[in-house]
């Protein structure tokens, strides 16, 4: 009476142990088979990856967080990384070049490499300033500032996970709808708390010409960038013209990067009789890596409760914005410090 059962138990266990070695089987996550392996540069463009990618992914950033991604330099050491990559996503736009050749001269045959800001924008599109001169043919690449386009290089990193791993395409549609809410209301509530500036504050100088965009949607004008195209110091005449400048339309605060200090933009303030406030981020996310606000997410939470109430305005809207991951299960990317 007793061998039935067992022969059952075993017939079971045999057949769990096939389809496990056939990657047919879901994860406790949700996501299931054979992880692909993902490259990225910038760490917002990582935070995007990752919520849409979830558990399904093997993904690791190779820019660390607080260089200029502009002049980075990729080590040898991430060559091993980008010779196993099924998809090495950039942002596109001129902004990694270096990172990009490497990736173009290493990469496996059947590899992708996804260009995000070149698939959200047409040429026509395509914004030139102080940092991004038309003349030298590098229009400005910082796209993601504005949730719009964030929106867009989310739907182009999820149709790209889609068409190189169906069997984990429902999965990679649960976190993308999940990401998509969660940028509209991160729009949604940037625009209530961009409206409490007063319409004479709405004016932008900062140290690197990064909110173009993100400008161009709330209603604001950025008046001028610190680091020019070449990235040295600005000449003492073209300091002599931001001071004049904000002096003039009485701009009441300006604004440095968190992880580039600028004597130049002190000295503008001071002489300016503006505010400098230092703690404005580009690409360097708030947090710890695993934290909730350390994501594109909270970078852009982290930016309006500093510039906001700088210019006047109640930033409280944006506390309502969730920042963390929106999967459940544990994350395995990587974000080089």
């Amino acid at each position: 009476m007793l061998r039935r059962p067992l022969l059952i138990l075993a017939t079971t266990a045999i057949a769990a142990a096939l389809l496990s070695a056939c990657g047919g089987g879901d994860d406790d996550d949700g996501a299931s088979g054979t992880k692909l392996k993902v490259i990225t540069t910038v760490s917002p463009i990582t935070s995007i990856v990752e919520n849409i990618g979830g558990a399904a992914i093997d993904l690791q950033g190779v820019i660390p967080e607080g260089v200029n991604s502009h002049t980075f330099e990729p080590p040898p050491s991430i060559v091993g990384a980008i010779e196993d990559a099924d998809l090495i996503i950039l942002n596109g736009l001129k902004l990694e070049e270096p990172t990009l050749e490497l990736a173009e001269s290493n990469k496996k045959g059947d590899a992708v490499i996804l260009l995000l800001g070149d698939g959200a924008l047409t040429p026509e599109q395509y914004k030139y300033d102080f940092s991004f001169p038309q003349s030298e043919g590098k229009p400005n690449p910082h796209l993601w500032p504005n949730p719009e386009l964030a929106t867009a290089y989310a739907t182009l990193v999820h149709d790209k996970l889609v068409e190189l791993d169906a069997a984990n395409a429902d999965y990679y549609d649960t976190n993308f709808n999940a990401f998509k809410k969660r940028l509209e209301r991160l729009d949604q509530q940037m625009r209530i708390a961009a409206q409490t500036v007063p319409e004479d504050n709405r004016k932008l100088l900062t140290y690197h010409d990064s909110w173009a965009y993100w400008a161009d949607r709330y209603g604001f004008t950025v008046i001028g960038a610190i680091q020019p195209s070449d990235f040295s110091e600005p000449s003492a005449s073209e300091v002599a013209g931001l001071i004049d400048q904000v002096r003039d339309e009485d701009v009441p605060a300006i604004f440095g990067s968190e992880v580039f200090p600028s004597d130049v933009l002190k000295t503008i303030a001071r002489e300016a009789g503006a505010k400098y406030v230092d703690d404005l981020r580009d690409d360097d996310l708030p947090g710890k890596p695993g934290s909730d606000d350390h994501s594109y997410l909270g970078l852009m939470v982290n930016n309006m409760r500093v510039m906001i109430p700088a210019l006047g305005g109640d930033a409280s809207p944006m506390e309502s914005v969730e920042t963390g991951l929106v999967f459940e299960g544990e994350s395995t990317a990587e974000y080089p410090q």
